[in-house]
């Protein structure tokens, strides 16, 4: 085995940096106190000499320290003041700033995003012990925020879109804290910014609150401004060559701009692992080395003025880009790679890629929580260390089919974990996918795109004419990766592993290959050389071949079958949802103004209520408002929390009623979810998304049942769910109508679980209230029956409102219209929950249910202040948590 100090200090920068991510403090003292005793251990078995794990040690500690200096540094430097009086304020603090822009600026409907470098900040806040205000003002500052414009009308786009990188600005809007996960597993957005060394969110409304102006001398920043240009300009090339949706798709393929990408088509290629054609890659970059050393051998350039010229031409493609990890990745490399070549030294590409590893860690700690820096490394060395391994098995197919073969199969196997952990699905298409079409892309769209792009640079006529054999190619490529993805059943969702099992993977993974290599070697025949004994005689006369021994063949069988088998364990494991164990388990999801809860039984099956979805006013005029890549609850939060969770399949979806708030976010989930039933009031809402949501369910045969009061459902033994609203009539139960009051039709039930009760409401009214409670009903049948006739005699309260319940979902968000006194008195609630979204424009909860709720000496639960609020049922108690702890 070579002898690789290089590796071994990255591999130990790497695991320093990780200690310094997951622990701090006393914690992380042991920890290395921990590393250091097993770095001993080689040396005092003599396996390893005392200056290769001095390296190790050393690596460890400094890149732990570094960690702990760059997040000590990493904190915003607005003085106290400005920061105690911008949380106190729940719109944020209007302040007056100058700054330079330091990224380019991205137009998106009626908003424009840009980063810009504070150096001067002002507001009128109390500064020292003065009696009264001052203004108070901060120069010399070096503070990195985010500014997001709000554009007011359509010509803004135009003004907005000639800001630069490097321009001057004064602006005058408010800053806001970056918002923090609200959903337990949820995408922290504030947590993303800081490893950006972004603190605050600066807002402005309209161009009245920005002043622009162009630098007035050069620096290095007019690299990055002309870079930009560059990009603007290829791109809309790009825009003038190819028809949509192929100009968008071409320019992320191109040069590495993602925003114009239909989100259809980035949907398709991600359910299939395919994103990673859509940006640019180390593949990229192995292209582009390719073509222009072939370019410069046509010219008879000798070898070393060769290499150089492409060493120093990598850094312009890494630049032109957009200077992703992975693609920064594959740019250090090749460099190394290059001056290596050029020099005779170095030519391990493990040295190589540790090489890379540690300059951009050095770089930028932060990288190492890059989704993309991950898989780039990850897959790169899973490349160099598993396919050696997996060689020998490929040895009966021609080395042109198995080399791509193993390349692709590897590189499946070793970006799995990550696949699962970060985006939590897995298409058992995509190698398959990837097998046929990386090929097609890298070696006929890539170059004829690109090639495309300089002829039409020169020539518009024979620019377009190369443009349309791409478009063709495109096309094929499309139509393929639609066919594929009509077979949603092999999309597989994977809940979050944890650390030990992606280490336990990729251990085993390599013992069984290594096992099976050994195996396959070992019963491959030898090769004779010319100077090697051949056998004579009668043996060679007998035809006998050499075989493996069968003892060699137990030994490897013997450990090759225990190290599959325990793959295969660890695989069924990683898949199946997290035990309940006999606990229930309630989640009122935080999705903005809206409703939608997780029901978990004891024995593991899943209900979902409601889906929120996104409200939208917009008037027809205004079309031009809408972003690229519009925000959709279902699409951006729902889902990707089911997913997170392990939830492969949902056994109900209840919809109260049809108000988008309610229902729009189902859309989503039954695009992408398999669900066994779908409960609804049984009425139309007369509305396009209504409409589309019920015609998916019966395209995907999922039985509808139109709910209404009597009807009973038990999903497990222990979990009882009684519809007692919508009262209908025999009539009504037999057709659906359209009802445009579908707050007064909501679907309530009362879920009986674990020995707890809990009252769902959905936005039903007052006058729903006063019908179900003056309304009569027979004792329930303890026999389940999904569709059970209305029932009639006593009064309702007696056998469901006697006892009370143990959390009522309190109705409409917390609405006047809803919660009467009387109807809270009548289930006697010791806990309530309410669903609204935070700073909302209807004010919810009103402050008179607030008061109702108190009355009744019920807890009080809000999604807008403390996010995801999740109750865990067993034997008759209820245990709370909330993902954001509200100051006391």
């Amino acid at each position: 085995m070579k002898s690789r100090p290089l590796l071994m200090f990255t591999i130990c920068w790497i695991l320093g940096s990780s200690c310094a991510y997951f622990a701090s403090g006393t914690k992380l003292v042991m920890i290395w106190i921990g590393l250091s005793l097993l770095l001993a251990i080689p040396v005092i078995l003599r396996r390893k000499t005392w200056g290769l794990v001095l390296m190790m040690w050393l690596a460890i500690l400094l890149s732990g320290l570094y960690w702990e200096w760059k997040e000590i540094r990493n904190v915003s430097l607005l003085p106290e003041e400005f920061q105690q009086v911008i949380l106190q304020q729940a719109d944020g603090l209007n302040v007056q700033a100058q700054g330079k822009v330091v990224s380019s600026v991205d137009v998106d409907g009626d908003r424009a995003d840009f980063e810009v470098e504070l150096e001067e900040l002002s507001s009128s806040v109390v500064v020292g012990n003065g009696k009264g205000k001052e203004q108070g003002k901060v120069t010399h500052l070096s503070e990195r925020v985010l500014v997001q414009v709000k554009l007011k009308v359509q010509s803004d786009q135009q003004q907005a879109g000639k800001w630069q990188r490097g321009d001057y600005v004064k602006l005058s809007g408010t800053m806001v804290k970056p918002a923090e996960a609200r959903n337990f597993g949820g995408f922290d957005y504030g947590k993303y910014l800081r490893t950006q060394e972004v603190h605050w969110i600066y807002k402005v409304k309209g161009l009245s609150g920005v002043q622009c102006k162009p630098p007035a001398s050069w620096s290095l920043g007019h690299i990055l401004r002309w870079n930009d240009q560059v990009r603007d300009s290829l791109g809309a090339k790009l825009d003038l060559l190819f028809h949509e949706p192929h100009a968008g798709y071409m320019k992320g393929l191109i040069i590495g701009m993602q925003d114009d990408l239909d989100p259809e088509t980035f949907r398709q290629f991600s359910q299939l692992g395919l994103t990673h054609i859509l940006a640019i890659s180390g593949m990229h970059v192995a292209v582009y080395v390719a073509v222009l050393l072939f370019i410069l051998s046509l010219f008879r350039v000798s070898r070393e003025r060769a290499l150089t010229i492409v060493m120093v031409l990598v850094p312009v493609y890494v630049l032109l880009s957009g200077l992703s990890p992975s693609v920064v990745r594959a740019g250090v490399m090749s460099i190394i790679a290059l001056y290596a070549a050029r020099r005779g030294i170095l030519k391990d590409g493990m040295n190589i890629l540790a090489a890379s590893a540690l300059l951009m860690l050095i770089w930028n700690p932060y990288y190492l929580l890059s989704v993309s820096f991950q898989l780039s490394f990850l897959v790169t060395a899973g490349l160099m260390v598993y396919v050696p391994l997996l060689q020998p098995l490929l040895r009966f197919m021609p080395q042109r089919l198995g080399a791509p073969l193993g390349v692709t199969l590897i590189a499946q196997l070793v970006s799995f974990p990550l696949t699962i952990y970060y985006f939590n699905q897995f298409s058992l298409l995509s190698f398959a996918a990837n097998f046929i079409l990386v090929p097609v892309i890298t070696f006929l769209v890539l170059p004829l795109g690109t090639a495309a792009l300089i002829i039409g640079s020169l020539w518009n006529m024979g620019g377009r004419g190369v443009a349309w054999i791409t478009e063709c190619l495109d096309d094929i490529t499309f139509w393929l990766v639609e066919r594929m993805n009509d077979y949603p059943s092999f999309v597989t969702i994977w809940r979050s592993p944890s650390l030990v099992w992606i280490v336990m993977y990729y251990v085993l993974l390599y013992v069984l290959l290594y096992l099976a290599r050994s195996w396959a070697v070992g019963r491959t025949p030898p090769v004779m050389q010319a100077d090697e004994t051949v056998l004579l005689g009668d043996y060679k006369a007998s035809g006998k071949k050499i075989s493996f021994p069968n003892s060699e063949k137990q030994r490897y069988n013997l450990v090759m079958i225990p190290v599959l088998a325990s793959l295969v364990i660890l695989m069924i494991f990683g898949y199946q949802p997290e035990r309940r164990n006999g606990t229930g388990l309630v989640q009122f999801l935080d999705i903005g103004q809206g409703d939608s809860i997780l029901i978990t039984t004891p024995e593991g099956k899943n209900i979902l209520v409601d889906g929120g979805g996104t409200v939208s006013f917009r008037k027809p005029e205004d079309a031009w408002k809408e972003r690229r890549k519009p925000f959709e609850v279902g699409g951006k939060v729902l889902v990707p929390l089911l997913k997170q969770r392990g939830i492969h399949r949902l056994d109900a979806v209840i919809l109260s009623h049809g108000d988008q708030d309610h229902a729009g976010g189902l859309q989503s989930v039954l695009d992408q979810i398999p669900v066994n039933a779908f409960f609804f009031n049984g009425t139309l809402a007369g509305t396009v998304s209504m409409d589309k949501l019920l015609s998916t369910a019966l395209n995907r045969k999922i039985p509808l049942y139109a709910v209404h009061e009597g009807m009973v459902w038990s999903p497990d033994e222990l979990t009882r769910l009684d519809f007692i609203y919508p009262q209908t009539t025999q009539e009504e139960q037999e057709m659906l109508f359209l009802e445009k009051n579908q707050n007064h039709a909501s679907l309530v039930f009362i879920l009986s679980m674990g020995g707890s009760r809990f009252l769902f409401t959905g936005d039903m009214d007052k006058a729903a209230e006063t019908a179900l409670l003056d309304s009569t009903f027979a004792s329930p049948s303890s026999k389940t029956t999904s569709a059970s006739p209305k029932l009639s005699g006593s009064k309702v309260l007696p056998y469901l409102a006697a006892e009370g319940v143990d959390v009522i979902k309190v109705a409409h968000h917390g609405s006047k219209t809803s919660s009467s006194a009387s109807w809270l008195k009548a289930w006697q609630p010791k806990a309530a929950v309410i669903s609204a979204g935070q700073n909302n424009l209807y004010g919810h909860p009103h402050a008179e249910v607030v008061g109702r709720i108190k009355d009744q000496n019920a807890t009080i639960y809000r999604t807008d202040q403390q996010g995801e609020i999740q109750m865990l049922v067993k034997n008759g108690k209820i245990q709370i948590r909330y993902r954001i702890l509200t100051k006391s």
